[in-house]
């Protein structure tokens, strides 16, 4: 397959080792949680990333039990393995009722295969442990993902939804490149200690989640959501709290326009300023397209703060987890 890619601006993800575009691409929901999904659309808006200098593309296992992994592995196929970093997560087991957190050294081996498998590879870029095992050291599932930099199957490794005394244990463990932890306007906990942490050890941080599962898109105007719409069971999208978070993203829609932006881009163009590489969904070329402009929204440290004070720290309403997908959170 030829491309002629563009560029977007580029950043260190942790060391000059893993250079990666500024603004990534999350595939969670090509696979399933926001509803019904069509896997030729999926594969042509990675197309279309790589081509506008796209360089980083985000899977998991967890996602679709491994169909998303199949999608980008399809979508790669015939693209030149030097121009496209590809991150994946092990650490998960599904069953048709439940998600198990596993990070004994034993089932991450065999998950990293499962992984490259899928993917039609025979490494990945950055291995995230995609949830902390509070039963395995996390040294130990470091330990494993280090052998697995060693036997070439991955060049550098991360860790997922970890707090800040986790990621030195698991940084003393093996170098890591990335944490990935949710992180928008309206999700602010990376900044209690994660944050902090990561900029001490020279650590790369990545935002999934970085428009709240659509809610900083405007889009979403009423708690409709179908029973294959994980945002059903979410509390920030009872209807209560809906009504209550509209509030606060029409005022953000209002900034937005008056800087003759989308409110898209400004959340992603605000997670930019905070030096994190923010990793938005998308499920349609348009979505990918408008995302991809954040990259050329300039905020100023007064607009940083007039957008402080439209949503300070806690404004928005509702978790961004139910009970049991918070518990899964190391704390």
């Amino acid at each position: 397959m030829t491309r002629t890619p563009s560029t977007l601006p580029s950043v260190a993800l942790g060391g000059p080792e893993l250079e990666t575009s500024v603004l990534g691409l999350g595939c969670m929901g090509m696979a399933e949680f926001y509803g019904p999904t069509s896997e030729a659309d999926s594969i042509a808006t990675i197309h279309t990333a790589l081509d506008r200098g796209v360089t980083l593309i985000d899977t998991a296992y967890m996602y679709g039990g491994g169909r998303s992994e199949q999608i980008v592995g399809r979508a790669l196929a015939g693209i030149p393995r030097e121009t496209v970093r590809v991150a994946t997560k092990g650490g998960l087991i599904r069953t048709p009722d439940n998600v198990m957190i596993d990070g004994r050294p034993e089932h991450l081996h065999a998950a990293i295969d499962e992984s490259l498998t899928r993917l039609g590879l025979d490494h990945v870029d950055l291995y995230y442990l995609h949830r902390v095992d509070p039963h395995v050291p996390v040294e130990e599932s470091i330990g494993a993902m280090a052998e697995m930099v060693a036997a070439g199957k991955v060049l550098s490794i991360g860790i997922s939804e970890a707090n800040g005394n986790t990621i030195r244990r698991a940084h003393a463990t093996h170098r890591l490149h990335a944490v990935q932890s949710e992180y928008s306007l309206c999700t602010r906990e990376p900044e209690q200690d994660q944050l902090e942490v990561c900029r001490e050890l020279g650590i790369g941080f990545v935002a999934w989640g970085p428009l709240s599962r659509g809610l900083l898109t405007g889009t979403i105007r009423a708690a409709d959501f179908g029973a294959d719409d994980v945002r059903s069971v979410l509390p920030r999208f009872t209807s209560e709290a809906l009504a209550a978070n509209l509030v606060l993203v029409d005022r953000l829609a209002q900034l937005a326009a008056e800087l003759g932006c989308s409110l898209p881009q400004l959340a992603l163009a605000w997670l930019i300023a905070q030096d994190v590489v923010p990793i938005p969904g998308a499920m349609t070329v348009d979505q990918l397209t408008d995302n991809l402009g954040a990259t050329e929204v300039s905020l100023t440290p007064q607009l940083l703060e007039r957008i402080d004070a439209i949503v300070p720290v806690g404004a928005f309403s509702g978790h961004r987890f139910h009970a049991s997908m918070a518990a899964a959170v190391d704390k």
